[in-house]
């Protein structure tokens, strides 16, 4: 069997120990060394031009369910949760009886383990399941809906994992703690999130300036959304305005920065990419906001 194996950029180190093991079952095997930015970026070029059988994705949980014209294996990545650490957590979280509860996959084996310690210490614990994750409490960074699905009456958030990058994208009203599961560290991490938030009005204040508007269409597997594209160039040009569709596996900030009529993008990828406007030195709405905007425009005066 021809295998394709794919790793995100922190267990690279780990590829040639796996691939090793499979070939010394007989298969043949290739890396890909194509920068991967998720459970949603599978190297489609790399496998067609191998013309594989089968593609191993390290690290992420299940996340293409259409059908492709090889197989694809999904093999998740744990990482060891200390529960003592959650500690670090309990002063935050006084007063607050209700938790919603969530983390990445490299922590779901042990949510339960969590979601007892807290119980312990006489908090009700909600789990919700997100839109696109493989299992309840896990978010992704495009899919925080683990997380709000089951807020309404809670009295805060509490995230266990690494980094920011995910609980930042969790938009809620409610109090949103990250404990970082290494340090025993807790932070709350709204200021932040209302960073985001101002950051995107002010995008969408500036883009009331632009009149030519290009939609960013992903040819990754699990950002292609074609038809979202095509609605939204139409929305855009019902509105007055002139659009155009750009096409491309990553959009990088100096090769579309080679197009200089397009003024704003209008992003039907992965929704934090809007996040990286600054670099793309002009404004970045994504197209679930569309909508918003162009309200927003009407309002204005503009439209």
């Amino acid at each position: 069997m021809k295998i394709l194996l794919q790793f995100p950029e922190g267990l690279k180190k780990n590829a040639l120990s796996e691939a090793q093991k499979l070939e010394k079952e007989g298969q043949e095997v290739y890396l890909s060394s194509s920068a991967c930015y998720g459970a949603c970026d599978l190297p489609m070029e790399e496998a067609s031009a191998l013309n594989i059988d089968k593609l191993i994705h390290f690290g992420h949980s299940q996340f293409i369910r259409t059908s492709l014209p090889f197989q694809v294996e999904y093999r998740e990545y744990y990482a060891h949760l200390d529960v003592e650490k959650l500690e670090g957590a309990l002063s935050f979280l006084e007063g607050k009886e209700r938790i919603v509860l969530v983390t990445t996959v490299q922590h779901i084996p042990q949510l339960e383990q969590v979601k007892s310690f807290l119980e312990k210490e006489g908090k009700e614990v909600l789990i919700g399941k997100g839109c696109f994750t493989a299992h309840p409490g896990q978010v992704l960074g495009c899919d925080p809906t683990a997380a709000t699905s089951v807020s309404e009456n809670a009295d805060a958030i509490l995230y266990v994992g690494d980094g920011k990058f995910h609980p930042t994208g969790i938009h809620s009203d409610l109090p949103v703690f990250s404990l970082n599961p290494s340090s025993g560290q807790c932070r709350q991490v709204n200021d932040e999130i209302e960073k985001i938030r101002k950051r995107k009005k002010g995008r969408m204040l500036k883009a009331l300036e632009c009149k030519v508007f290009a939609v960013l269409l992903s040819t990754k597997p699990g950002q292609f959304c074609p038809e979202v594209a095509r609605e939204a160039k139409r929305k855009l040009q019902d509105a007055g305005f002139a659009a155009e569709i750009l096409v491309s596996n990553e959009f990088n900030p100096v090769s579309i920065g080679n197009f200089p009529q397009f003024e704003c993008y209008i992003n039907t990828a992965c929704p934090r990419v809007d996040e990286d406007s600054e670099l793309f030195d002009k404004p970045i709405i994504n197209a679930v906001d569309l909508d918003e905007f162009l309200e927003l425009y009407n309002e204005s005066g503009s439209g």
